[in-house]
């Protein structure tokens, strides 16, 4: 007869396992110390300590591996943190884009999407904004930018009006917060859709608001770079039931069935083979019932651990992005008649990704060279993003409409790069940061 398991020694030997992960954090993922000139000064990466190696250890030790008790758990505190009714869990900050954008285009909406109709987005972008209005056969409608902030000019949204307009697909630039008082007004004087997209924003005010909260769907990353971060994994926020069902139902396959790991044998509608196929004498199960097409965008029990201990952490991380924004910021201003520095909106609370600046077209030295010489100092820096999306091989040849000169975006690609706040940083980095600026001014007699 098979031996029953011994559940006390079971919860003995778990708790050991989890004191273990503790001790080994300890002993193995500590930092090495910080050498000038040696050590690399990363722009971003993940912060974390022995609680998110438990918690992933624990997820696997319950093994229930994918959509499960921990990504519902973490969704709801998303939502809760943001100020949404809903947040769905996807792999990805691009999955999270790509369902939203297919949202808009579902038949179960009384105003969807139709091929052809015209999305208006700017043109300096990640390309996972991009791409999911291509992918929808919608049509993109770009715009140019504002140097400083490096989003969307809000004065152009008129001028990018046409009768094909429908929806608004608005990116916060590593952080820096979008006017979104003027673009919902904008959309909704022209009852367009919004969509945030917040990947790089997450717990970024704008008027006493979270970005995120104001369009119909939000859009998050958790990459490691990011605000807080499950490994790969982002989520898809709405107020809307509806357009949460439909967002759920196109990362699901397709399947329109909302059970999940709690729901019982009858399926969470509680009429499970109630539901009914044209041509069909019969009813059918609601687990295989489509009625969207849809992907397999879920992500892991692990990750969604892994993201529970780093949402506690979020607002200690957002602070500290802000304190090493504001140091850098205060060092840097010296070389302004070079550099162009951040600016955001007077009524915001940017919870920063990077440090953007660009260099003044007017200045006797190219990015390039400033660049190289970060690098050569170990001081890590990214380029902003594809520059003028329309530029990069893959985007020449789409399909599109220019609505206004890219004049601010084509200097996006020419001048601007970005260095590192993230929470990973301290005084000694940052220090060391501002004085590699400081000794390349001062070689150039300049500053």
């Amino acid at each position: 007869m098979p031996q029953q398991p011994d559940k006390a020694r079971a919860e003995q030997l778990r708790r050991e396992i989890l004191d273990k992960v503790a001790e080994y954090y300890r002993e193995a993922h500590q930092p090495a110390p910080f050498v000038p000139g040696e050590s690399k000064v990363n722009y971003g990466g993940r912060v974390y300590d022995e609680r998110e190696l438990q918690a992933a250890t624990e997820a696997v030790l319950d093994f229930w591996l994918t959509d499960g008790v921990k990504v519902a758990e973490f969704s709801e505190r998303l939502a809760e943190f943001v100020g949404l009714r809903h947040a769905l869990m996807v792999n990805s900050g691009s999955s999270a884009n790509l369902v939203a954008m297919a949202t808009l285009r579902s038949a179960q909406l009384e105003r969807p999407l139709l091929p052809g109709d015209e999305v208006i987005t700017p043109a300096a972008t990640f390309p996972t904004t991009v791409a999911p209005i291509l992918q929808n056969q919608l049509t993109p409608v770009f715009v140019d930018c504002r140097l400083g902030t490096y989003n969307l000019d809000v004065t152009l949204l008129e001028a990018a009006l046409s009768d094909k307009t429908r929806a608004v697909f608005v990116p916060h630039i590593l952080g820096n917060p979008v006017e979104m008082d003027v673009v919902m007004d904008f959309a909704r004087a022209h009852e367009l859709y919004v969509i945030e997209d917040t990947c790089d924003a997450l717990g970024t005010r704008y008027a006493d608001q979270y970005c995120g909260t104001f369009g119909d769907l939000a859009t998050f990353s958790f990459y490691p770079a990011h605000h807080i971060t499950t490994g790969e994994g982002g989520a898809v926020g709405a107020n809307s039931h509806q357009l949460h069902h439909i967002a759920h139902t196109i990362r699901d396959w397709g399947r329109d069935c909302w059970c999940n790991h709690t729901s019982p044998g009858e399926g969470a509608c509680g009429q499970r083979f109630e539901w009914n196929i044209p041509g069909l004498d019969e009813p059918y199960d609601h687990r295989y019932y489509f009625t969207e097409i849809g992907y397999n965008l879920k992500v892991t029990e692990m990750q969604a651990a892994i993201g529970l201990p780093q949402l506690e952490k979020l607002p200690g991380f957002i602070a500290a992005r802000r304190r090493n924004f504001e140091t850098l910021y205060a060092g840097l201003r010296r070389f302004e008649e070079y550099l162009v520095l951040p600016v955001w909106p007077a009524n915001s609370e940017p919870a920063w990704f990077a440090f953007t600046l660009a260099v003044r077209e007017s200045a006797p030295f190219t990015r390039r060279e400033l660049n190289d010489y970060l690098l050569e100092h170990k001081v890590e820096t990214r380029y902003l993003f594809a520059g003028n999306i329309l530029h990069q091989p893959g985007y020449r040849n789409i399909p599109h409409r220019i609505a206004t000169p890219l004049t601010e975006t084509d200097k996006v690609l020419r001048t601007a790069f970005f260095i590192g706040v993230f929470p990973g940083m301290d005084d000694v980095r940052l220090g060391y940061m501002l004085q590699v600026f400081t000794d390349f001014f001062a070689a150039r007699g300049l500053g």
